[in-house]
């Protein structure tokens, strides 16, 4: 039986680890520092607890890392630190360069070391979730084939380390960017009193993430896992001596929701957040205007 470690079960992490078990494989976690709602949902979703990571490390064929990008190689250097001999899976959005340094890192230690990127919603029983490798093809061979069968469908891209980074923050320059510019639009409109002429011009189109205002409250109890995300994705940027404004700035408008992290919200509330500096506090959002 194969044995697959988890660091962390966050909302997709336990969501992904969950379906290695379709394939028979055994799914480990370590509870050692981590939430009450990472408890709840590796309990839901049935992973086995360990004492530690020494422990996991010990155990684990294989290493899936899914944790906020920000934390990615200090996960990584913890790993490393036990001497983990298996397959990692550096699975966080993070720039191609940040993923070779964390390749060299773990690879010090003997651990043969693939790059990953998940793309779409925590997989479910409703919704698939594409999962990309890239890096030693035997690794991500063995990789995917823990997924096999499951709502992750896992893809071997045919090149080297790096490529899957890439693969996840180009879609994210986008996909992320995009839906921020959006909000800002409609909290411009909303000062001017013309959001609903902005909304009528938006359902014109065919596809537009302007219509798509309920999705904004879910955006900014996102945004503090989103952010470091557009920062990677601007340092991508920068390697390649592209233009990374956009995603700084953008990671700069999500700093604006760091106190509605996780909170649910009314559409109202989340535009009316961006009026409040990074750091502030909206008096009208807590009561106190």
């Amino acid at each position: 039986m194969t044995v697959v470690g988890i660091l962390h079960p966050g909302s997709m992490g336990a969501a992904v680890a969950s379906q290695v078990k379709a394939s028979g494989a055994r799914v480990l976690w370590c509870p050692q520092g981590r939430s009450p709602a990472s408890r709840e949902r590796a309990q839901r979703y049935g992973l086995d607890p360990v004492d530690d990571l020494k422990a996991m490390v010990e155990r684990a064929d294989i290493i899936l890392s899914l944790c906020p990008p920000a934390h990615a190689m200090e996960v990584a250097t913890a790993v490393a630190a036990e001497a983990f001999a298996g397959v990692y899976v550096e699975g966080n959005a993070i720039s191609p360069a940040a993923m070779g340094s964390i390749s060299a890192v773990l690879g010090r230690s003997g651990a043969a070391v693939v790059d990953g990127s998940v793309i779409g919603s925590p997989p479910s029983a409703s919704k698939s979730t594409r999962l990309y490798l890239a890096g030693p093809h035997e690794a991500s061979a063995r990789v995917a084939s823990v997924f096999s069968g499951s709502a992750v469908h896992a893809r071997i891209l045919p090149g080297r380390i790096g490529q899957a980074s890439a693969l996840k923050l180009s879609y994210s320059s986008y996909q992320k960017a995009s839906r921020v510019l959006a909000a800002v639009a409609h909290a411009l409109a909303a000062e001017h009193g013309v959001e609903e002429e902005l909304q009528e011009i938006a359902q014109g189109r065919a596809v537009s993430y302007l219509a798509e205002t309920a999705y904004f409250p879910k955006v900014a109890a996102r945004a503090w896992r989103w952010a470091p995300e557009m920062e990677e994705v601007a340092r991508a940027l920068d390697e390649v001596s592209l233009p990374s404004e956009l995603a700084t700035a953008s990671a700069a408008v999500m700093e604006r929701w760091d106190a509605l992290r996780d909170t649910p919200m009314t559409i109202g509330e989340a535009l009316a957040a961006l009026h409040t500096p990074a750091g502030g506090r909206d008096p009208e959002l807590e009561g106190e205007g």
